[in-house]
C-alpha cells in the first residue's frame, strides 16, 4: 500500500466508534480453506496461503506504514524477489482492505512492461498478505540524483521519457497512478544502464474516460492543484511527472514550504520559478515542456502522449549535455549548511538538559550499544529505533547517521547520539531550550545574532568543513527573513522548528490529514488553505 490510511467509520451498528474486526466480516473474498486451513479475507484469489512452502524470506529491504518488504528466494529456482508483507492488524477498515485488493488487481491488470515492476505471486495467511514482486536492487531515482549531484538535460530527458511512458501505459489501461514521485521509481540494478521501474501502485485507481475523483491522496509536493480542489482526473499524473522533471533539472521542488498549508497554497498559486540558477542555462525547449506539464488548468495541460511528442523529448539525444551539477550540488548543499547552525544550537541545548532528560538519553544509548563499545553503528541505531518504537526507512536513517557522525568514523559516540536524540524527540521546539541556544550565539546581548557572532560561533565548530564565509552568507540568506542583515529570536526559532528535508515529507501524509484540508477564497482574490485542528 501507499501512504494511505482511512479514518475509521462509525455507524448506528457501532455507536461507540469501536473499530470493527474486518476479518470477521464477509467482504467478498475467497473463503475456501486450503493449505493449513487458512481463509482469505483480503485477496480474491491468492496463489496460496503458506508462502514459506515456496519462498524463503530473508533480510529486510524496507519498512512502510502497513508492512515490511523482505528479500524472497524461490526455493525451486533460486531466483530472488522482493516480498511485500502487509500486516492484517494494520488493515483496520473496509477501505484499507479494498486498497490492498485494488493494488493487486491493478498490478495484475497492467501489461508486462520493462519500466513497471511485475507481480509474481500473492499469498495470504492469518497474519499478513504477501505480495511477491520483481526485485529492484538499483536504488531510488532520488538517491541517484543526490549521488551524482546533478543531471544533464540529456539525462533528465531519458528519465522523463521513461516516467511518462509508464503514465501512458497506465492511462491506456484505465489506471490512474496518483502517487508519482522519485521514491516510487527504482532502478532494476546498480548498472548505469539499469531500467527505471515504477514500483508502488498502492494509491492507484481504475478510471473511465471523463470520470472525476474527489479524494485527496498522494504526496504533498507532487499533488496537482485540482486534487486539492477535489475534482480531478488522470491529468494529475502528468503534473506529478512535471514536478519530478523540475527537480531533475534544478535539484529542488517547484512548490515548497515549511508547512502543509504552505505547500498547498504554493500549489494552488502554481507560480513556477525559472529565474534562479540553473534555469538561465536550461534550454528553452526544456522549460517549455515543464511549463506545459505544470499548467494549473488540467484541460490545457499536456496529455502523456503530447509530452512524449514534445520536441525536447523527441530530440532527447540532441538536448544539451552540459552539466548542471555545480548549481544543483550547491542547492542541495545548502540544506546541509543550514543544518550546521542547527547542530551547533543542538549542542548548546544538550549542555542544558535536565538530569531526567540526560538519564533517558543515556538509557537509550546503552540499549543500542549492545557490544558496550561506547559507540553505535547504523545497524545498532536501526535496531534500537525499532525497539523504541521509532522505526525509520534506511534512506532517512542514513541521512540521520551522516548528520550526527561529526567525526565521520562510521559510528555515533555518546555526544553525537545526544544531538541525534534531541532532534528525534523534537526537544528543539521547547522555547526554554531555544532561548538558551539563542543566547549562546547572541554574545553581545543585543537581541540579535549578528554576522560577527555567527563567524565566532561557527569558526570553532568541528563539522564546518568548507568556507566559513559561504556558510554564513547562506545562513543569513535563508534565515534572515526581514533582510536586516541579522537574525532575530523569532527568525532563529522558525529555523529550528522548520524541516529542511523535503523528501521525507512524502510518506508522512495520510488521506485523513489531507482530506481535512479546506480552501477559502479571500476578498483580495487569494486562496486561504487550512486544515482541521489536530489532524
Amino acid at each position: 500500500m501507499g501512504n494511505c490510511c482511512a479514518t475509521p467509520q462509525t455507524s448506528d451498528e457501532n455507536p461507540k466508534g469501536h473499530k470493527p474486526n474486518p476479518f470477521a466480516i464477509d467482504y467478498g473474498g475467497n473463503h475456501a480453506t486450503g493449505n493449513g486451513g487458512y481463509k482469505s479475507y483480503v485477496l480474491e484469489n491468492p496463489t496460496g496461503h503458506e508462502i514459506e512452502q515456496s519462498y524463503e524470506l530473508g533480510r529486510e529491504l524496507g519498512r512502510g506504514e502497513f508492512g515490511v518488504t523482505y528479500l524472497a528466494t524461490d526455493k525451486s529456482s533460486g531466483e530472488v524477489f522482493a516480498c511485500k508483507s502487509i500486516s492484517k492488524k494494520k488493515l483496520r477498515t473496509r477501505v484499507d482492505i479494498e486498497d490492498v485488493r485494488r493494488e493487486v488487481e491493478i498490478m495484475k491488470h497492467l501489461p508486462n512492461h520493462p519500466n513497471i515492476v511485475s507481480l509474481k505471486d500473492t499469498y495470504e495467511d492469518d497474519s499478513a498478505v504477501h505480495l511477491v514482486m520483481e526485485l529492484c536492487e538499483g536504488g531510488e531515482l532520488f538517491d541517484r540524483i543526490v549521488a551524482r549531484g546533478h543531471y544533464t538535460e540529456r539525462a533528465a530527458a531519458v528519465v522523463t521519457r521513461t516516467i511518462v511512458e509508464v503514465i501512458q501505459v497506465c492511462h491506456k489501461h484505465g489506471v490512474m497512478h496518483r502517487d508519482l514521485k522519485p521514491e516510487n521509481f527504482l532502478f532494476g540494478n546498480k548498472k548505469e544502464t539499469a531500467p527505471l521501474k515504477a514500483i508502488d501502485f498502492g494509491l492507484s485507481v481504475f478510471f473511465k474516460p471523463g470520470e472525476k475523483f474527489n479524494e485527496i491522496v498522494g504526496s504533498p509536493y507532487y499533488m496537482a492543484p485540482e486534487v486539492l480542489k477535489r475534482n480531478y482526473g488522470q491529468e494529475v499524473d502528468v503534473w506529478s511527472a512535471g514536478v519530478i522533471l523540475y527537480i531533475l533539472l534544478c535539484g529542488v521542488p517547484p512548490f515548497w514550504a515549511e508547512t502543509e498549508q504552505g505547500v498547498a497554497q504554493a500549489i494552488i498559486r502554481s507560480v513556477v520559478d525559472f529565474k534562479r540558477d540553473p534555469w538561465p542555462k536550461v534550454s528553452d525547449s526544456a522549460k517549455d515542456l515543464v511549463k506545459k506539464m505544470l499548467n494549473p488548468d488540467p484541460k490545457q495541460r499536456l496529455t502523456a502522449q503530447e509530452v512524449l511528442d514534445h520536441p525536447w523529448l523527441q530530440n532527447a539525444k540532441k538536448a544539451p549535455n552540459v552539466s548542471l551539477g555545480e548549481t544543483v550540488r550547491a542547492r542541495l548543499k545548502q540544506f546541509s549548511v543550514m543544518n550546521k547552525l542547527k547542530k551547533r544550537a543542538l549542542r548548546v541545548i544538550a549542555e542544558h538538559l535536565s538530569v531526567e532528560e540526560v538519564a533517558r538519553i543515556k538509557e537509550g544509548f546503552q540499549l543500542m550499544d549492545t557490544g558496550n563499545k561506547g559507540k553505535i553503528d547504523i545497524n545498532e541505531l536501526r535496531a534500537g529505533l525499532v525497539k523504541l518504537g521509532h522505526p525509520m526507512p534506511d534512506a532517512d536513517l542514513q541521512i540521520l547517521m551522516d548528520a550526527g557522525d561529526a567525526d565521520k568514523d562510521g559510528y555515533l559516540n555518546y555526544g553525537e547520539f545526544v544531538a541525534i536524540s534531541i532532534h528525534l524527540k523534537k526537544m528543539g521546539n521547547d522555547d526554554e531550550h531555544l532561548r538558551k541556544a539563542f543566547d549562546f550565539f547572541d554574545r553581545n546581548e543585543s537581541g540579535y545574532i549578528e554576522i560577527d557572532e555567527l563567524r565566532d560561533c561557527l569558526s570553532d565548530a568541528d563539522d564546518v568543513d568548507c568556507n566559513i564565509e559561504e556558510i554564513i552568507k547562506a545562513i543569513i540568506q535563508d534565515v534572515d527573513t526581514d533582510k536586516d542583515g541579522r537574525i532575530s529570536y523569532d527568525e532563529f526559532t522558525a529555523m529550528m522548528k522548520a524541516g529542511t528535508d523535503w523528501r521525507k515529507a512524502s510518506r508522512q501524509y495520510s488521506r485523513e490529514r489531507y482530506n481535512s484540508l479546506s480552501l477559502k477564497l479571500m476578498k483580495d482574490g487569494s486562496i486561504q488553505v487550512t486544515t482541521e485542528a489536530g489532524r
